[in-house]
This record gives C-alpha cells, structure tokens and sequence, in this order.
C-alpha cells in the first residue's frame, strides 16, 4: 500500500476508507460495520468519519469496526462548525471519542469554516493535543484564501491536511490548492473520488478500464491514488465495492493513459471555487 508522509512525519495509507452516510438506519449497521473491517484486512487502515454523519451513527459504526484493533488503525473525525469554539470543540471531541469507544484521535478536521474565528479553533486544537485527546489537527473544505489565512495563525503550519472534494470531474483544486499543499509538504485528503458513483457510466473510463481489465471506478480511483500527495477516502458497504476498491491501489496508469483522461476530463484552465457537497 502506497504510504503518504503528514507534516508530522508521520505516515498513513494512501488509500483509506470513508464513512458518509453510514450509521444512518439501523438494518444496515451490520453491513457497514462488516465492509470496514473487510476494508482494515486488506490494509485500508486509515478511516474517515464526523460527527455529522448520521448525526453520530457513523462514529458508532467505527467504534465498532475497530473494536480489538484500535492501533492498527489512523482514525479521522471532524468537528461541526458551530462546534468549533474553544470550549465546544473540547466537548464535541469527547463525545466523538465516546462513540468511537477509544481514548484518542489520531486525526482531528474542522468540517467547514464557520462563523468561530480561526484562531480559537486552533486554541482548542493544540489543547486536544497537550491533552492526549488528538494526535494532529488539520481542516476540510477549505479554500485557497483560507489556507493562506491559516498558515498565517500561530500553529498553523502544524495543519496536518486539507479534505476537499477532489476528482476527475472536480479538478479544480489543481490550479494553486493541489500546488501550495504540495510546496507546503501538506497531502490532500479527497472525499468523494468516485463522485458517488456517476464516473463509472463515462466512457473514457470504460475504454481504460477494458485495457487495464479493470472497471471504470477502478480507474477513477487509481487516477486519484497516482496523483502525488494525495490520500483518497471511498466509502463501500458492498464486499465486492470494498474489494474493487483496494485493487484500484495497484493499477499503474500510463503516461499515455493519463493524457488519455486529461482529453476527456481536462484539468483547470483558471481559478475555480472550491467545489463542496
């Protein structure tokens, strides 16, 4: 399994295992519960949740999975932005940290910015971490104006990544997000790198994945997964989904494959907004 290095120093799978939408109905707790720990055997120990997801369920949903293996996996939550002052993300981690079933977070996002400043956020981030609660802090959705801001606070440059929506459809971040991340040694984390499914249907995608015996969302991710300094977090609750998913991990696409999907899903010509879900 391909590994990337955080700020830290750090490393942790390029591939990882995402959980929106999980921990919502009840019947298929099971299911979810089982995918990931299919997902932790097949190396995929890097697992993304929020509090948001399921208003908790997914957290619970984790907690579950990770059950007697807790150091074999880098576990990710994010924080609300209403949450995020420095008393309320003190409190928001121990619930999730509650759900989880586990004394510390090896990742720590702020969702989204919010109406809290920056600052204090980051005030109740480095107190997580003086606390053993988290071992590293980073943001999600955020745009390049932010991160500039960011890198300016004290303890800024301690982000560890950046989640942002991120693939062949969404490329807009390779304007100056992508490039800055890399200058500033700082991965990106890409939610939704399968754009929820819709990839698999273009046929740009199909005539690759017939030359690599491969299918389509194979390809997709393994476009993702070759981009340098980029980490990818799919969700699968379908055994075969999760096992396609790990496979994607080792198919190399050419040079000439790559031109081939830059023809077909160019990259940005421009400053773009950063595309959200």
């Amino acid at each position: 399994m391909k590994q990337i290095r955080l700020p830290s120093g750090a490393t942790v799978p390029a591939l990882g295992q995402g959980t929106w939408h999980m921990g919502e109905q009840v019947r298929r707790r099971a299911d979810e519960v089982a995918a990931l720990k299919l997902g932790l055997e097949l190396g995929m120990t890097l697992i993304d949740t929020a509090e948001m997801y399921g208003e908790g369920g997914a957290e619970a949903v984790v907690g579950e999975a990770i059950k007697g293996r807790r150091d074999q996996v880098f576990v990710v939550s994010k924080v609300y932005p209403h949450n995020a002052s420095r008393k309320g993300a003190v409190a928001a981690c121990e619930r999730s940290l509650k759900r989880l079933k586990t004394d510390a977070l090896d990742l720590y996002l702020l969702h989204w910015r919010g109406s809290v400043p920056l600052a204090e956020t980051l005030e109740a981030f480095q107190a997580l971490v003086a606390a053993g609660k988290i071992r590293h802090w980073g943001v999600s959705n955020f745009d390049p104006a932010d991160m500039t801001e960011l890198r300016k606070l004290r303890s800024g440059v301690e982000c560890a990544t950046n989640q942002v929506l991120y693939n062949l459809t969404r490329r807009g971040i390779e304007w100056s997000l992508l490039p800055a991340s890399r200058r500033h040694t700082m991965p990106i984390m890409a939610y939704t790198p399968l754009e929820q499914g819709r990839l698999a249907a273009k046929p740009a995608l199909k005539q690759l994945a017939q030359r690599h015996d491969a299918t389509p969302s194979q390809i997709a991710l393994a476009w993702v997964l070759q981009q340098d300094g980029v980490i990818a977090i799919p969700k699968a609750t379908d055994p075969g989904h999760v096992r396609d998913n790990r496979a994607a991990g080792d198919i190399v696409l050419s040079k000439e494959d790559l031109a081939e999907l830059d023809r077909a899903f160019p990259p940005p010509k421009g400053e773009t907004p950063l595309a959200m879900l």
